[in-house]
């Protein structure tokens, strides 16, 4: 009788252990790299508003860690830093070369002024207007106290969103954003609407882009075809733009939604360029694909949808 209670104590006792480590198998994080470079959402990063913006939205950065290989919590690194965007006049006037300043702080208000190097820049700053029309990927200089500046021009009146990418040193890929009012006549407003075929001519070169899927929180894979557009050739010399056969800016319609994708194979020269990435929700999406040709810089758009 004694042996058969040891024997059912001793079965209990190793159920028991069994089930804790599967509890505590399943609380383990998971992740996967996609190549995405990292992409920003709204509502969780703390970015100062200037005084003559109230509409300042910040960006929550998801990293996919393809390509950047930091080691640190981004969120925690995004929670830390706060950014404010100004114009050093005081206003930009529309077709007006304006210099825009850029500044980063710590949590404590303190400036920022530790960067890493990324794809040949310390900071990219992505412009764009409400309706996805105008689309400017520009890099500012550091000076001090944290500050960049940058000179640029803005087709029309209105508002902007500016989206400072960079990465501080011993932290993630962290990306800032905000609302900039521009004075004077504002252009017209065109409806967003997804490309009925993905094919376009830019610079005498066709380029058709694929996706191997159009679903959104699945891997996807873009794939960027460039050809000569009157010979039909594929374009195998292409030039690195920032350290990489293309750069890849994702936005959605109501630019919430960002993200910044480098390409699976950095060193491709063409015809084909791969990038990979997921879209984090349902919806209309503007995608830039930015590639380099005889010197050269052109920029290729399209619009998805995203179901």
């Amino acid at each position: 009788m004694k042996k058969k209670i040891i024997l059912v104590a001793a079965a209990v006792l190793a159920f028991s252990v069994l089930a804790a480590c599967g509890k505590a198998e399943d609380k383990k994080p998971t992740g996967r790299n996609n190549h995405a470079g990292h992409a920003a959402s709204n509502g969780q990063v703390n970015v100062e508003k200037p005084a003559e913006n109230e509409k300042t939205e910040a960006e929550n950065m998801e990293h996919g860690g393809g390509h950047s290989g930091h080691g640190t919590d981004e969120r925690s690194a995004m929670e830390d830093l706060q950014a404010s965007f100004a114009f050093t006049a005081g206003a930009a006037e529309a077709n007006e070369e304006t210099e825009l300043t850029i500044q980063v702080k710590d949590k404590d208000g303190k400036p920022v002024n530790n960067y890493d190097i990324n794809h040949e820049k310390l900071l990219h700053l992505i412009i764009v207007n409400h309706d996805l029309s105008f689309f400017n990927h520009i890099h500012p200089e550091f000076k001090e106290d944290g500050t960049f500046t940058v000179n640029t021009s803005f087709p029309a009146g209105g508002e902007y969103k500016v989206f400072a990418d960079f990465i501080p040193t011993g932290g993630a890929n962290t990306t800032l954003s905000d609302w900039v009012k521009v004075e004077g006549k504002e252009g017209k407003h065109a409806a967003i609407a997804a490309d009925t075929k993905l094919m376009k001519e830019v610079n005498g070169k066709e380029i058709e882009l694929a996706m191997s899927t159009t679903k959104p929180n699945e891997d996807v894979t873009l794939t960027f075809n460039i050809r000569d557009a009157k010979t039909k050739k594929g374009i195998d010399n292409l030039q690195p733009y920032l350290s990489a056969v293309g750069h890849v800016v994702i936005l959605s319609k109501d630019v919430e939604q960002y993200l910044h994708v480098h390409p699976i194979d950095e060193n491709a020269s063409g015809p084909e360029a791969q990038f990979a990435t997921s879209f984090p929700q349902s919806g209309m999406y503007k995608i830039w694909g930015q590639f380099q040709h005889n010197g050269e810089v052109f920029t290729v758009p399209f619009v998805v949808n995203v179901k």
